[in-house]
Parts: C-alpha cells; sequence; structure tokens
C-alpha cells in the first residue's frame, strides 16, 4: 500500500513542492553490519577516518569526535540557528544568506561550548571520514549516559563519501547536534557520536561525489546546500 510521511520542521519553517525529496528508503536483508573487530579490520586496510590504526576509538562502532579548537577556521568552530528566521524553500540551492538564519559560535582555544536546551547546533567532526564504495555508513548516538544531548538528526554516510580525489581523507561529518532539557557542556576531542558500518549487497553503480553533483563532499564546516557557500556573494 501507500506509504506516507508525518514531517515536522524543528529549527526553521521550510516550503515543499510536489516531487521535493525529503528522505531516502533503505533496505536491509538479514545481518549486513559490521562488528567491532570487521570495522578494525577495514580502518586497518583502507583508513576509515584520519588516525592511525589502534589510535581510533572502537565500541559498539568507530567513535567520532567534536571539533572545537577553531584552529583552522580563525576560532569559528559552528553555527547556532537563530529562533526568529524567514522561510526555507527548500529547492532554492546557494540561495540564502546563512547570517539571516545562523549565528557563527566561535572559541577560544581550550574553550569549549555551552549547548543551550533546544538550541539546534551545526558542528564538525575533527576526524575526516571515509566510507568505502561497498559501504554505508549511519551515525548512531553516543553512550546517553554521559549526557542529555543528541548527534545526528541526519546521519547517513553514502557509499564513496571522502573516498577518492579531492575530498579522501578531507572530508568531516557535518554534526547536527541539539540539547535537551538541561544545558550541556562540550569540549574539543569529546566523542559524540558513532559510525555504525553496513556490507553492501554490491557496489552502487554511482557513487557519492562531484561527479553526481552531492553537495558535501570535501566538506568541512558546511551548511545545508540551500545556503550561500563562503566568498559567495549575498
Amino acid at each position: 500500500g501507500p506509504l506516507y510521511l508525518e514531517i515536522s520542521p524543528r529549527s526553521f519553517s521550510v516550503v515543499v513542492h510536489e516531487g521535493t525529496r525529503l528522505n531516502q528508503l533503505r533496505l536491509r536483508r538479514g545481518a549486513s553490519g559490521y562488528s567491532d573487530a570487521a570495522i578494525r579490520r577495514l580502518h586497518e586496510e583502507v583508513g576509515l577516518i584520519d588516525r592511525a590504526p589502534g589510535e581510533e576509538d572502537v565500541s559498539n562502532g568507530l567513535g567520532l569526535s567534536v571539533d572545537l579548537s577553531g584552529e583552522s577556521t580563525g576560532g569559528m568552530v559552528g553555527w547556532r540557528a537563530r529562533h526568529h528566521a524567514p522561510l526555507i524553500d527548500v529547492e532554492k540551492i546557494g540561495y540564502y544568506d546563512p547570517l539571516e538564519f545562523w549565528d557563527p559560535i566561535t572559541v577560544r582555544s581550550g574553550e569549549g561550548i555551552f549547548l543551550n536546551p533546544d538550541d539546534f547546533y551545526i558542528l564538525a567532526s575533527k576526524e575526516a571520514v571515509k566510507v568505502p564504495p561497498d559501504c554505508a555508513v549511519e551515525m548512531v548516538a553516543y553512550d546517553t549516559l554521559v549526557g542529555e544531548f543528541r548527534v545526528h538528526y541526519a546521519g547517513f554516510f553514502d557509499p564513496g563519501f571522502g573516498w577518492t580525489g579531492e575530498a579522501a581523507g578531507n572530508t568531516r561529518a557535518v554534526l547536527e547536534v541539539r540539547s535537551h532539557e538541561v544545558p550541556f557542556l562540550l569540549e574539543d576531542g569529546q566523542i559524540v557520536g558513532r559510525l555504525a558500518y553496513d556490507k553492501l549487497t554490491e557496489v552502487p553503480d554511482k557513487l557519492y561525489g562531484a561527479g553526481i553533483g552531492s553537495s558535501y563532499q570535501g566538506q568541512g564546516l558546511m551548511l545545508s546546500k540551500q545556503f550561500k557557500r563562503p566568498g559567495e556573494p549575498t
């Protein structure tokens, strides 16, 4: 029968059109997930993140930490969504001025940031991520006992993400973060999520990357494709 979606924007009001793609359908057959031992072996073979084998944090997935150093961005480490902003038409690409919707977050060296309850943040991982062509990856929540916050609201990584060309070893995971009920101190290098790897039945005909117009290959701290990139006229 037909499938239905309930769409509930959390940060910005959005405009959608007939034919707008808002979700992905993923199908699993059997147990396709990698064990921790298999993740370690795969990291030794291909380098899933830019850490030497043995330095990775693997426990129910490959650990991913947050970059709050600001070393390569002049102290800027993220964006916080504004509470009152215009509508966003999701079909308009590279159209909106980020400063109408987001407040930049800057830190001094060694500082963390406090997550305000129910505010929405865009941060970046410290590690660069690579996804082999025969794998798909999902970011899952880190141990909730460490605090009441959630990463990640858009946690799927396609086959080929950060895998080839200039993007190889240079593509960070963008972290969508929200704290619940109480303020939470997030520190540089803190583990905020884990990457769970699934084996595909076969390599896709088209891999993630610039060749198919992918928006986030080679990304650092990047907003969604509806917003203008740094240096573009506003």
